[in-house]
């Protein structure tokens, strides 16, 4: 729940922005693969890329900045934090990194650099 009225969830990221062009150059570049990739097993009619699932489930999972005032008082301080949470999910697009223990350590929030350490949902 949202720390000033707890009725109201809190804003996730998804709600607010996601990094629209970044999902977009990783799921063409999904789709054009031919070597090396699950969807290359079998013929899906309807896939949708799994950058863009990747980027959409973690959007939806994070808070938005502004959903926590206390932490993130100014709007200068919420934008840096968003910025952080979008490098987040421009590495997460990427199939490279699908495995990056490094990459799934900071969406999972054991960045170290994290002011807001909580347990996901």
């Amino acid at each position: 729940m949202a720390d000033g009225d707890p009725g109201v969830a809190p804003r996730k990221l998804i709600e607010v922005a996601i990094p629209l062009q970044a999902i977009n150059v990783a799921s063409a570049r999904e789709k054009s693969t031919r070597h090396g990739h699950p969807s290359t097993l079998h013929l899906w009619w309807a896939r949708r890329p799994l950058a863009a699932c990747r980027a959409v489930l973690f959007a939806q999972l994070v808070d938005d900045p502004s959903a926590h005032p206390d932490q993130f008082p100014t709007a200068e301080l919420q934008a840096a934090e968003r910025q952080r949470l979008f490098r987040i999910i421009e590495q997460l697009v990427e199939w490279e990194n699908s495995g990056n223990e490094r990459v799934l350590a900071m969406a999972r929030g054991g960045d170290p650099t994290n002011p807001w350490e909580r347990t996901p949902p």
